[in-house]
């Protein structure tokens, strides 16, 4: 397979889970043939996922981090092969300063764009879901039940991704970042942080692979409340 760096590749949407469809719908090997770096979850819901040089760890409420097996299922996730087309050093920046920096400077607003940042935070903050079993909960009562995770003087690697208002549903609008520090013991679904020293790499996507669990029924027979669905997922993502 060509490993094309301008292409995004999505299993699922983020509207699937807003009601609780938290069934792995695709093996993680499946998932890997279409990219090195990402982030996403494991079926039930079982914490957070980060994708980094091809291998995939998952940051659970309890604290651990474990490397994910190739017939781990998955219900959402997004992958890339990692190319960014821009670098640049980042210090003392908060994710919302560095957010609007980012937008501020590169005519990103309407593409779905790729951040990694590698390098030392004064602190991060992080969350991760606990795992769910049927009867599966809605996404927002599992996200006020997290786990919170914090670390000063953390030293990692975040990944994730900006996506525009219009995308809102299939993705989170706006960033979705995901962390992993060095030692491997720390990360998660990214609350906060502040840059201490780091690079900043930035990779847009000319293209958008979206794939659809068609095998699955109870996705194939959902039928989306999208007056609410937005609000529902901002209030999932923002939840600490």
């Amino acid at each position: 397979m060509t490993k094309d760096g301008q292409k995004v590749y999505q299993h699922g949407t983020l509207a699937l889970l807003v009601p609780g469809l938290f069934d792995g719908t695709m093996k993680l090997a499946e998932l890997l043939a279409h990219g090195d770096t990402g982030i996403g979850t494991a079926t039930g819901l079982n914490g957070e996922m980060i994708v980094l040089d091809g291998t995939p760890y998952l940051v659970q409420a309890n604290g651990q981090v474990k490397t994910l097996s190739a017939e781990t299922m998955i219900p959402f996730a997004t992958v890339h092969f990692d190319q960014p087309q821009v670098e640049f050093a980042a210090q003392g920046l908060s994710m919302q300063a560095l957010g609007k920096q980012i937008l501020a400077k590169y005519p990103y607003h309407n593409i779905f764009f790729a951040v990694k940042i590698v390098g030392k935070f004064k602190h991060m903050q992080t969350r991760a879901v606990e795992g769910q079993v049927k009867p599966y909960p809605t996404l927002v009562e599992v996200a006020n039940k997290q786990a919170v995770f914090e670390e000063a003087d953390s030293q990692g690697t975040v990944v994730g991704y900006f996506a525009p208002e219009l995308f809102q549903g299939m993705a989170a609008a706006g960033y979705h970042l995901h962390y992993l520090n060095n030692a491997k013991k720390m990360g998660g679904h990214i609350l906060g942080f502040e840059i201490d020293q780091a690079q900043v790499y930035l990779q847009p996507f000319a293209t958008i692979e979206q794939h659809l669990p068609v095998d699955n029924q109870e996705f194939m027979e959902h039928q989306a409340d999208l007056e609410s669905m937005g609000q529902q997922i901002k209030s999932a993502e923002e939840a600490d």
